[in-house]
């Protein structure tokens, strides 16, 4: 039999698909601004009318934080990665490495940190990311406030931050942060460290980039769903766990408990922060519910900053990665210089605030 359907498809039929999907795109983002409003109240009624828990329980102060918390913040992270993941089809780390190639240090410092805000990346790419610059020819210390910022400053972390605790500290981390990426960076340059990455890495010639190809907003939104789907697939357990930590901070620590040795009186507080953060493996989607809870309990905001940064920026394992194209030196020295500055903001935040 004969397949009257053979040949290309109706103009119409090749031109419904992608208005079917920004009509459920929009509709999903109605429905989840709306959800989104009534947290409160649902993890209330699930926690006290529905469980039975007594209120004012330590119990049921901690499963009503869990209830609230969780879809709050997926609803957040979900909203951030799919705006960002529409503004990366315009921007790429590709992008960023032309820009980026030949600049002078110091203003080159200071761009890299704030494309590294723009185009973040999570510990795996760390390697060719820095290939890709140093054989492109980004100086050095221009890389390296590349590669701070961008796990530090991220787009979920200063997102979580504003939703959490409001602009004020959004805008501290967001300052700070950058500062110690430049600053880091800068002073790395300065070292002349070039001879401590493995010698392999400047052996390998830098591919040429290929123009970026057009694309329309109906391939934007699909490129914004996609990386939905690819980080909060990947991240949602970070989130659930980091949660389930404050929670139980939340209902069973007692109030300005964490100030006996995470307050500001206690000189030894931000160091033994650093230390505590640097061998965790988390992000920000998993780590700030976690400092949500701490600053509820008493922490200093400056003792929780120079935690939360040095998990993201000095974590353990993004150190071993990186050992495969830089000698144990130069890593020391990173090191060294970036818990230096998150010492700084450590302090500076626990005497101002």
């Amino acid at each position: 039999m004969t397949n009257a359907f053979v040949g290309p498809a109706p103009r119409h039929a090749r031109t419904t698909a992608p208005h079917v999907r920004l009509a459920v795109t929009a509709l999903a983002l109605v429905a989840a601004s709306a959800l989104y409003g009534q947290l409160h109240a649902i993890a209330s009624g699930l926690t006290y009318s529905i469980l039975g828990l007594s209120p004012g329980s330590r119990f049921g102060l901690a499963v009503e934080f869990f209830l609230f918390e969780v879809p709050k913040v997926i609803l957040l992270l979900t909203a951030v990665v799919f705006v960002v993941g529409m503004l990366r089809s315009f921007f790429t780390p590709e992008r960023a490495r032309q820009l980026l190639a030949g600049r002078r240090e110091a203003s080159g410092n200071v761009l890299g940190a704030l494309l590294g805000v723009a185009t973040p990346f999570c510990s795996c790419s760390a390697v060719p990311l820095f290939i890709g610059f140093v054989t492109a020819g980004v100086p050095l210390g221009v890389t390296f406030s590349f590669l701070i910022a961008a796990p530090m400053v991220n787009e979920v972390a200063l997102v979580l931050l504003f939703g959490l605790f409001g602009w004020k500290i959004a805008a501290i981390y967001l300052g700070t942060g950058l500062g110690i990426a430049i600053l880091a960076g800068w002073t790395i340059g300065r070292l002349k460290l070039e001879r401590h990455v493995e010698p392999w890495v400047w052996e390998i010639q830098s591919r040429s980039v290929n123009a970026a190809i057009r694309k329309s907003w109906p391939d934007r939104i699909s490129e914004g769903r996609a990386a939905v789907r690819e980080i909060v697939g990947k991240v949602w357990i970070y989130v659930v766990v980091g949660i389930a930590v404050g929670a139980g901070i939340h209902g069973y620590v007692p109030t300005n408990f964490m100030a006996s040795f995470m307050g500001r009186d206690a000189w030894w507080a931000v160091p033994l922060a650093v230390l505590l953060g640097v061998p965790m493996y988390a992000n920000a989607a998993g780590i700030i519910p976690v400092v949500q809870a701490l600053l509820g309990k008493g922490a200093a905001l400056g003792t929780v900053l120079a935690f939360m940064m040095s998990v993201t920026a000095l974590s353990f394992p993004e150190m071993i990665i990186l050992r495969k194209v830089l000698r144990p030196r130069l890593i020391a020295a990173f090191v060294a210089i970036v818990a230096a500055g998150i010492l700084v903001v450590g302090y500076l935040f626990n005497t101002i605030l």
